[in-house]
């Protein structure tokens, strides 16, 4: 429980894993001046000493912010996630917290779609295969196995901002291209939506996978999906390591079911660049294994630098959590001549009523007020007269289901 507002000199942002510094010039631009950068990540005993008296962490995806950490985080007010990813947080410990979870879901969607189709012409060419040869001393030249992309069918499975932005670069190559995704979606360009997996791997010359991290896309490529293919074709993973069974993927490689692979995620990753992966995928001439690095280009990367930034300054600001992963999403605009309260509440009835007798009884007026919830937590901003401010934040903490509050401004 805070009743002084944070001074943007005292806000401590502790930004690891070298992420973009045009995240720290916006935060300095908008007054925030106490900023530590880190250019890697660090192990728990190390982040738990240093997240000690953070207001905000942003990371990578190298970075786990799992339960004990967070509740090393004494001072913590928010996360941001300089990625798509998110499943480096425990999601529901901060929420249960009152931290919201940011994150950048679109700002390198460009950068994985153009790296997957070059992938993908790579592999229908067999360059990985020639380039091995020719570093080995031989000279393939040939046009056994060598195919244009033209006319070929890419099947993308899930079809969200990333599978989208695929499909309209793949038609432009003249690509047929089909899609699967549990939600019934609008195509762009020419694309077709099948009704099952099944049916996307039976047609497919080229599968691509772009689906989050969940329960349900957990090996959902094993050896029955592979076996459903078509002989010769090509499989591509920029998604999530744990989406593919590597053993069943190798097999298929091995019995030259598939023609070729492009990998950019592992179910387990080296947690330094130092670190060699341990892979089965390892060694196949025809594979093309990348180290999770589909959205890092310079321009996502600084893309992902300013998306992430602004959400903190927004938020640290203004109380504005529009786009949080974990949390409610409110945005209230500021009035001149009052202070808001940022509360933070177990979602349970007779919340918003008590507080709202609470005011009326003590001649407290509202100028401006939102709320809503997401699961089991409700998020509350109020705006009151500047004078009011003292005396609504004495008895907002009387209210029940109360698990964060603080003047924000």
């Amino acid at each position: 429980m805070e009743l002084q507002p944070n001074k943007k000199s005292d806000t401590r942002f502790l930004l690891l894993e070298g992420v973009h510094k045009n995240a720290v010039e916006s935060l300095e631009k908008a007054g925030f001046t106490n900023i530590e950068y880190v250019s890697h990540a660090l192990d728990e005993a190390s982040l738990i000493e240093k997240i000690k008296g953070a207001r905000f962490v942003g990371i990578r995806s190298r970075t786990q912010l799992t339960q004990k950490v967070l509740d090393a985080a004494d001072r913590l007010t928010a996360i941001g996630c300089f990625c798509i990813g998110t499943n480096q947080v425990d999601l529901e410990a901060a929420k249960m917290k009152g931290i919201p979870v940011f994150n950048a879901p679109y700002s390198n969607t460009r950068s994985v779609a153009e790296m997957v189709i070059g992938q993908l012409i790579l592999l229908l060419r067999g360059i990985p295969e020639k380039n091995w040869s020719v570093h080995n001393g031989t000279w393939p030249k040939s046009a056994d196995k060598s195919y244009e992309a033209r006319g070929k069918t890419l099947g993308i499975v899930g079809y969200g901002s990333i599978g989208s932005q695929l499909s309209v670069l793949a038609e432009s190559l003249g690509m047929n291209v089909i899609y699967y995704d549990v939600v019934t979606k609008l195509p762009l360009g020419n694309a077709t939506q099948v009704d099952s997996m099944d049916e996307l791997l039976r047609l497919s010359d080229v599968v691509t996978l772009h689906v989050p991290e969940l329960e349900s896309t957990k090996n959902m490529m094993t050896k029955a999906e592979f076996d459903k293919m078509k002989s010769g074709a090509i499989f591509i993973n920029a998604a999530r390591g744990t989406c593919v069974v590597i053993d069943d993927m190798v097999q298929a490689l091995e019995e030259k079911r598939l023609a070729g692979a492009a990998i950019d995620v592992f179910p387990t990753e080296p947690k330094s660049n130092d670190e060699p992966l341990e892979s089965r995928l390892r060694g196949f001439s025809n594979v093309i294994l990348t180290p999770h690095i589909g959205g890092s280009t310079v321009e996502a990367q600084a893309n992902i630098g300013l998306e992430v930034a602004d959400k903190f300054i927004q938020f640290a600001q203004n109380g504005t959590t529009v786009s949080a992963v974990n949390f409610p999403e409110i945005a209230l605009a500021p009035r001149p001549n009052t202070h808001r309260l940022l509360h933070i509440h177990h979602n349970q009835p007779g919340v918003l009523s008590s507080v709202n007798r609470l005011f009326a009884e003590h001649d407290i007026n509202i100028l401006a007020q939102s709320m809503t919830t997401k699961d089991e937590i409700g998020y509350l901003l109020i705006d009151v007269a500047e004078f009011d401010s003292t005396l609504a934040f004495e008895h907002l903490q009387s209210v029940e289901g109360t698990i964060r509050l603080r003047v924000l401004y």
